[in-house]
């Protein structure tokens, strides 16, 4: 067994996967390893592709997948999914192959370490063939205890080495989560005990821990809203607020802003998420719950933190409470409010369509009517986001994927592709501006080649719709003359649909009844909207 094979092997007996990658020399034998060792292989068009992809399969899967690349070209080709992972903590390990360190003349040569460290992905290498499978193991753990991505290098010469190997390679366990500090604990207790109007914001470290969350809020009569990569974490609570940020509702930023004590379970309580500080009131008590002593306070200052497990802290801080029940922020009035008032609608604005043009907000609002409820959204960036953010229901935040750390353009189709592989069972759903469609439709070929009922909706307003509506000068570099994306789509062999009115939505509805045996595409031609509310409220840091 050559050090590839063993890299491969071991790899499938930690339970990494599945794979995506592009092919080529450096990573062959590497690959047909992982396949051999019935890891899935799934071939995208770009490496760039199949990174995001990977990142996406990892977050709505919950296990560690993996990208194969190329050495030199290959990792570079997908530095930007790379950097997305890496600034989003994903679990992922991306297994790349590397010169040798003999051949410093080789043109793929590049610092594949020093490239990974500058996006902030921690490097490995495997060192040689007596050292390859402590190696694989060692940036496999790294990547699912600490949740980080990890760039593995495979030197050419090494894997070509016959290996060192053990009989058999321990399986991986979670480690144990340190408690959280009876003092802090009893800190954040006593902020809930004099608290009149708690909200809890809980992000992707509070995804685990829903039901203690949940359990709390209801002890302390906390209102509950989440993060936009945690959307959908309480979906079906009746005190829930839907996302906290750029994205809320009228009434959920009000109700946020009103809040004298706000508590945020594994979120950062970044610039996004407080509206650049805006939604928190000037009087409110802040309090971080976080697994990393580094998140405690970094992007403001807090009154209480807790450096421990969202769930584990839950449990701790209702145990301190000791029985005790308050109404908090919550009562039957305010409850009939949420109800009627916490999503977006169509009671929030006026159709601004014409005979040729569709208002974003009616078309998210119809497709949200149309499609199944059990689906897991991926949305691109750029002033179209909020649109299918808002309006698109999810059924959990199982269904929800917002790759949006690196704030990229043209990672919505990978992360849709990614999304649909780990939830199977729910209709996948893209939300792509026109630009980002553009730069990501060669993975339209892996969607319909892999068979996937995707649905993938185009606001397309011919234009990079950020630049014109939130800068001035001359616009003429980020106008684009019109293009016939269901055309393009029809190309690759998926189904294409022009929308400019909602009567055009019917095939969509034709679509769904049929077998979705290959992806539909709705060119909706939009609106002028004047500007999103939420980049408005982004761009004022820039």
């Amino acid at each position: 067994m050559i050090v590839a094979e063993a890299v491969g092997q071991t790899l499938a007996r930690l339970g990494a996967g599945p794979v995506f990658g592009v092919v080529g020399s450096g990573n062959f034998h590497v690959a047909n390893a992982l396949r051999a060792a019935g890891v899935a292989f799934y071939a995208t068009r770009h490496e760039g592709g199949a990174a995001t992809a990977a990142d996406a399969c990892a977050r709505m899967s919950g296990r560690v997948a993996i990208v194969s690349t190329h050495q030199g070209c290959g990792l570079t080709n997908a530095v930007t999914g790379i950097g997305e992972a890496a600034k989003s903590r994903t679990p992922l390990l991306v297994l790349t192959a590397d010169t040798p360190a003999a051949d410093p003349l080789n043109n793929f040569r590049v610092d594949q370490d020093g490239l990974a460290r500058a996006v902030g992905a921690v490097a490995e290498r495997v060192h040689g063939p007596e050292t390859a499978v402590a190696d694989t193991v060692r940036a496999y753990r790294t990547a699912a205890h600490e949740r980080r991505t990890v760039v593995l290098n495979l030197p050419l010469d090494v894997q070509a080495m016959p290996a060192h190997t053990p009989e058999t390679v321990a399986p991986d366990e979670e480690p144990a989560v340190p408690a959280p500090d009876p003092a802090a604990v009893a800190a954040l207790a006593g902020l809930l005990a004099a608290a009149e109007r708690p909200v809890f914001i809980a992000g992707r470290g509070g995804r685990r821990a829903a039901a203690e969350i949940r359990a709390l809020a209801g002890a302390c009569g906390a209102l509950l809203a989440s993060s936009a990569v945690a959307h959908g974490l309480f979906h079906d609570d009746p005190w829930a607020l839907g996302i906290s940020g750029g994205f809320s509702s009228p009434l959920t930023a009000e109700l946020i802003h009103g809040a004298d004590l706000v508590v945020g379970w594994g979120c950062a309580l970044n610039r996004w998420t407080t509206r650049h500080g805006k939604l928190i009131g000037p009087g409110a008590r802040i309090a971080q719950v976080d697994l990393e002593a580094s998140a405690l306070g970094a992007h403001r200052p807090i009154d209480v933190g807790v450096l421990g497990d969202s769930a584990a802290t839950a449990r701790a801080v209702m145990a301190e409470l000791g029985g005790r029940v308050a109404s908090g922020y919550r009562s039957p009035g305010l409850g009939a409010r949420i109800a009627e008032r916490a999503r977006w609608s169509t009671a929030d604005y006026t159709d601004a369509s014409t005979a040729d043009l569709i208002d974003p907000r009616t078309l998210s609002a119809q497709l949200d009517r149309i499609l199944p409820a059990e689906r897991v959204v991926s949305v691109d960036s750029g002033n179209f986001m909020g649109y299918p953010s808002a309006y698109l229901g999810v059924p959990d935040e199982f269904g929800f994927c917002f790759t949006q750390a690196f704030q990229s353009i043209g990672l919505g189709l990978a992360t849709a592709i990614g999304a649909a592989l780990a939830q199977p069972a729910r209709l996948p759903v893209a939300a792509l501006g026109d630009g980002g469609f553009h730069m990501a439709a060669a993975e339209l070929e892996t969607a319909v080649r892999l068979g996937l009922p995707l649905v993938v909706i185009v606001y397309n307003d011919a234009a990079y719709g950020a630049e014109v509506h939130h800068f001035t000068g001359d616009l003429t570099t980020v106008r684009f003359p019109p293009t016939d994306i269901a055309a393009i789509a029809r190309g690759f062999g998926c189904t294409g649909v022009t929308v400019r009115t909602t009567g055009d939505l019917k095939p969509v509805a034709e679509w769904l009844d049929g077998p979705r045996s290959s992806p539909l595409v709705i060119d909706a031609k939009i609106v002028d909207d004047g500007g999103s509310w939420w980049l408005a409220e982004a761009f004022h840091g820039h």
